[in-house]
């Protein structure tokens, strides 16, 4: 057995690791970077749940989950309709999952907005889950990876509640930096009001051109400005990467040896490194 799959299995029923993947800005690659940092964990062994919150559901399509196998979503497990177990839905990947999602999760920030506990929503669905598992002697998820919509709502600070930490996909573009800022003071908010214990995993800068010396220093400065909170994995920009959703897969499967599905590997390695630094801390 692997370091990685003694992880997995050492959790069993425990709480797994959540990792939220968040950044207001849309197009910055955190839908891909959630279905095939997922695959990729699954590869070394690990059971991951991906947790689509974003009511336009492109995790769930990435990862091969058609609109009319959606029959439970993240919206039915927010609003009390049904548990995150009975909304888990295998994938083509081995141990990978998906809690799927629907456009009925637009109407889940009003629908909730009376309720004391609307931020632990997912918190809450997420220990019951586990709690489910180790009670009826079943193996539990080691990570559950939370794709957050592109805007800093109820949806993201659902995710951030119920967090270990945030990894935050970063485009290498001339605005890389604008917004950034606002993500991580409602980082620091909700650490200081709903979850002591969220920190930042890294940032993992994704869509690079080596081509553009724009990429180059907007890298060199996003790296000066977050130091070592910046993955040394970039992802780069690749044709296979962007046409992988079409095919319902991640890259890992549509093409496992092109530069974006390597990238993913070592972006996993370096996730599982950085997990291993801080449990041994």
């Amino acid at each position: 057995m692997t370091a990685e799959t003694a992880s997995a299995a050492a959790r069993g029923g425990a709480r797994p690791r959540v990792l939220a993947l968040a950044n207001q800005k849309g197009g910055v690659g955190k839908t891909t970077t959630a279905i095939n940092l997922g695959t990729a964990l699954a590869a070394v062994g690990e059971r991951v749940l991906v947790v689509d919150l974003d009511p336009q559901g492109n995790a769930s399509t990435g990862l091969g989950i058609g609109r009319e196998a959606r029959t439970v979503s993240t919206y039915d497990v927010l609003t009390g309709g049904a548990t995150l177990a009975q909304s888990v839905v295998a994938t083509a990947v081995p141990r990978l999952h998906v809690a799927p999602s629907t456009l009925d999760l637009l109407g889940a920030e009003a629908e909730l907005a009376g309720e004391r506990r609307r931020p632990f929503k997912l918190r809450d669905a997420i220990t019951a889950m586990g709690e489910e598992a180790r009670d009826g002697g079943q193996q539990g998820f080691g990570y559950v990876l939370v794709d957050c919509p592109p805007s800093l709502n109820l949806l993201t600070i659902n995710a951030m509640t119920a967090a270990d930490a945030i990894l935050v996909p970063l485009q290498c573009e001339f605005f890389a930096l604008e917004g950034l800022g606002q993500l991580l003071e409602t980082v620091e908010q909700v650490r200081a009001t709903l979850n002591a214990r969220l920190t930042i995993h890294g940032v993992v800068l994704t869509m690079f051109d080596g081509r553009n010396n724009l990429s180059g220093q907007v890298a060199d400065d996003v790296r000066q400005y977050l130091g070592d909170k910046v993955y040394e994995t970039v992802i780069p920009r690749n044709v296979r990467v962007s046409e992988a959703p079409s095919y319902g897969k991640p890259v890992l499967l549509y093409d496992y040896g092109c530069p974006g599905s390597q990238a993913y590997i070592r972006l996993a390695s370096e996730v599982i490194r950085r997990e291993r630094k801080e449990t041994a801390a």
